[in-house]
């Protein structure tokens, strides 16, 4: 991975927006549709308190300058079709409000990023935002029916994998969010499993154990499992060297087949 992707909340706050021409216009309209100001002046956006720029210019010499005055200001820069001088790119984004997914490929091909979307796009609900703002709803409701957030997290793992009472890939999963609470069975809450990994490569992981290192709380991992298999792992499960005493969720124990 290259890059670290993240989403940066830009709703009533100035971003700087330069150049003209299709490209600058396209910047902008990103920005707006994000809640973003549009500054077109660095020195206006600085003094607002602009902590982000896009640099649009039909130049390349004026590209270079700006961007080497942002920077010197402390922003981070994205440089239309000039990845060599870009902080951060711009992905191809998948639009369910609140869900985003955003497709990138480090600058190498938009073209690639935006038919990858546009395939997701005719898969994925257009309902899928109402599944999500009914999961935050009910918070505090799966709090009461689940404390510990290891059986809160199996739950939400049943629930929402394939076939699950709230699937994403169906729609109308925001209005089944309250039937499920209603009529759904608190589950165990731990256990202790063990995977025998027979490569190195991630693609010759089955879809159990994809599916498995993608909910697990607890990694406990023999020496020579590959890290790309332990990148498969969710990133805030606990790593351990031994199994625990007393297991609290889901703990997978890998070993080399």
């Amino acid at each position: 991975m290259r890059s670290l992707p993240l989403f940066h909340r830009v709703s009533g706050k100035p971003v700087i927006v330069l150049g003209t021409g299709e490209a600058a216009e396209a910047k902008r309209r990103l920005v707006e549709r994000a809640g973003g100001r549009v500054i077109a002046d660095i020195e206006a956006g600085l003094i607002a308190g602009a902590r982000l720029a896009f640099v649009a210019h039909e130049t390349a010499d004026e590209c270079e300058r700006d961007t080497a005055r942002l920077r010197e200001a402390g922003l981070l820069v994205n440089v239309v079709d000039r990845p060599d001088l870009c902080d951060f790119t711009t992905p191809s984004v998948l639009d369910r409000d609140p869900v985003l997914l955003a497709i990138g490929t480090d600058g190498a091909s938009a073209g690639l990023a935006k038919q990858l979307r546009l395939r997701l796009e005719a898969i994925l609900p257009a309902d899928l935002g109402a599944l999500a703002e009914a999961l935050s709803g009910a918070r505090d409701a799966l709090r009461r029916r689940y404390p510990g957030a290891a059986a809160r997290r199996q739950a939400l793992d049943a629930a929402l994998g394939q076939g699950g009472a709230l699937d994403p890939m169906a729609e109308g999963g925001g209005a089944r969010v309250a039937a499920w609470l209603d009529g759904s069975e608190p589950i165990g809450g731990s256990a202790t499993l063990t995977l025998l990994i027979a490569s190195d490569d991630p693609d010759d992981l089955t879809l159990r154990q994809a599916r498995l290192l993608g909910s697990a709380d607890v990694i406990v991992a023999e020496d020579g499992i590959a890290p790309a298999i332990l990148a498969r792992a969710r990133a805030d499960a606990v790593r351990l060297a031994e199994p625990p005493e007393t297991p609290g969720g889901l703990t997978l124990v890998l070993k080399r087949a």
